[in-house]
């Protein structure tokens, strides 16, 4: 399975020379792996409700090109397992009128309860994911 978002680069996204921060890239993975949850029918609020949380353990980021103000970005989001207890969301940043990309990477996350104690990710979220039968 896979998502596609799209995301207007705004003007406090840039610095004066209208260039994206690094650091928002980070931030437009989320957007496409919170469009990614919401889509396969298993929303992060859902996830919160049912006591599971997915915080990231580690990120990627490769730049390749910088997007600029006023940009109207495409975001590619896919997830693959990592374990019984861990996911990799993988991103694919680029610009949506003629697809130039411009990042890639990804973020691993675990699976954790209220008590921040791993566990396995429940079979219907896998299933939701595209991650297995459930």
């Amino acid at each position: 399975m896979k998502n596609v978002t799209t995301y207007r680069v705004i003007y406090g996204d840039t610095d004066q020379m209208g260039v994206a921060y690094y650091a928002n890239y980070l931030r437009w993975f989320e957007i496409g792996r919170t469009e990614f949850m919401r889509e396969a029918g298993v929303p992060y609020d859902r996830a919160e409700r049912d006591g599971i949380f997915f915080p990231v353990t580690e990120v990627q980021c490769r730049y390749r090109r910088p997007a600029l103000y006023d940009n109207l970005l495409r975001i590619e989001t896919t997830v693959e397992p990592l374990s019984r207890v861990a996911l990799k969301f993988h991103y694919w940043i680029g610009l949506e009128a003629d697809r130039v990309a411009l990042a890639s990477g990804w973020t691993k996350h675990a699976c954790l309860n209220r008590d921040h104690k791993l566990i396995r990710l429940p079979a219907a979220y896998a299933k939701g994911l595209g991650l297995g039968p459930g």
